[in-house]
C-alpha cells in the first residue's frame, strides 16, 4: 500500500464526510438564521426558540435526505472493502 494510495482513501473519506453532513447542517444554518433574524427583528431573545424549530428542520432534513444519504455511505463501504485485495497488493 502507497502513501498516495492512503492519501486517495482519505481523500475520499473526507468528501463522503463532507456529503453526508451537509444536508443537515445547512439545514440548521438556514432555520438558525431565519430564526435569529425573526428574534433580532422582534427582540425576543429566549434561547429555547431557537431550538425546536431545528431540531423539525434536521428531522425533516434526515427523513427526506436519509435514503440518500445511506446509500452513499453503503456504497463507499462496498467500495472500499471490495477494493482491500487490490491495496494490499
Amino acid at each position: 500500500m502507497t502513501p498516495e494510495s492512503v492519501i486517495t482513501i482519505g481523500q475520499q473519506a473526507l468528501q463522503v464526510i463532507v456529503l453526508l453532513s451537509a444536508p443537515l447542517l445547512l439545514s440548521a444554518l438556514l432555520v438558525g438564521l431565519f430564526i435569529g433574524m425573526l428574534q433580532a427583528a422582534t427582540q425576543i431573545n429566549e434561547m429555547t426558540l431557537s431550538f425546536i424549530p431545528k431540531l423539525i428542520v434536521l428531522v425533516a432534513a434526515l427523513w427526506i435526505a436519509g435514503p440518500w444519504m445511506l446509500e452513499l455511505i453503503t456504497t463507499y463501504a462496498t467500495r472500499l472493502i471490495s477494493d482491500i485485495p487490490l491495496m494490499i497488493g
